[in-house]
């Protein structure tokens, strides 16, 4: 409604995890290095967490497009309610393998194959799990059976966790500690900074088609940011209807008082953005990571 008036291509804000919109924070590139490492260096598993919003599933789909096809298989599973066969089914399904057997062994053959092919031919493959703190017990079981695929020098597949915090409270159970003591790389994403947010905010609206087109002031980017905590999430439901509200007042200027009014009309008080900065203070402001 308000992209014509703005003179936006596209709206800037929407919430789809589209690769394209990705601004790459210092959290966002610290993560990005995390798997690319993992992958070059066939780390094996790989954990990613991070607050509902915090962009894991738009940096994963970035990681996964960015890496070369030639050197590469990839596959992206999101569908934590798959019980341990489904999960096998599925992962043949997406490296294009047989999949239909009920045998859980004749599903690992088919796939042991597959590495070893890939192995000879010079290529890893990677596996994404998205998602991951709702798959069952005996689902990551299944997946860290899937690791054991290896030869006796590498690891014939990468394997990529990621979900909410909670994910690190499922794997410290005791039943999934072989699981957890084989993550070799973890890196958990906080939120935006008040800088990073006031440039991502910026940096949306350029990739939508125009830059200077709306404008965010100082006060409305103290609203924005103390209601969102730095959540890309939030921060893009806020400026979705602050932009709104500017296009009903033909204002390109969001002001203060018209950020308020959006933070209002989305829900008021947003639990992540206490949340954020308590996480922050706790962690000097930078981001937790440990490989």
């Amino acid at each position: 409604m308000y992209c014509e008036f703005y003179g936006f291509r596209e709206s800037p804000f929407t919430i789809t995890p589209n690769p394209r919109f990705l601004f790459m924070s210092e959290q966002h590139r610290e993560a990005y290095a995390h798997l690319i490492y993992a992958v070059d260096n066939r780390a094996g598993f790989v954990e990613l967490t991070g607050e509902v919003g915090t962009g894991k599933t738009t940096l994963l789909r970035t990681f996964l497009n960015r890496l070369d096809q030639e050197g590469h298989r990839t596959a992206l599973i999101f569908n934590p309610c798959l019980s341990d066969l489904e999960l096998l089914k599925s992962v043949n399904r997406e490296f294009g393998l047989a999949w239909e057997s009920e045998s859980r062994v004749e599903l690992l053959q088919v796939l042991n194959a597959f590495l070893l092919e890939q192995k000879q031919a010079g290529r890893s493959v990677v596996l994404v799990m998205d998602e991951a703190q709702n798959l069952p017990i005996e689902v990551l079981e299944q997946i860290r059976l899937i690791s054991n695929l290896e030869t006796e020098t590498d690891k014939l597949i990468q394997i990529v966790l990621s979900g909410q915090p909670e994910l690190l409270s499922v794997l410290g159970r005791k039943e999934l500690r072989q699981l957890n003591q084989r993550i070799t790389v973890r890196y958990h994403l906080l939120p935006m900074d008040f800088e990073s947010t006031h440039s991502y905010i910026d940096h949306r609206m350029e990739l939508a088609g125009c830059y200077r087109a709306a404008e965010f002031s100082k006060a409305a980017m103290k609203h924005i940011y103390r209601f969102s905590g730095g959540v890309p999430r939030l921060v893009n439901v806020v400026c979705d209807r602050a932009l709104l509200i500017g296009f009903t007042e033909e204002a390109r200027t969001i002001t203060g008082s018209m950020a308020a009014q959006a933070v209002a009309e989305v829900g008021g008080r947003s639990p992540y953005g206490l949340a954020a900065q308590m996480m922050r203070r706790l962690t000097g402001g930078l981001p937790r990571s440990r490989s």
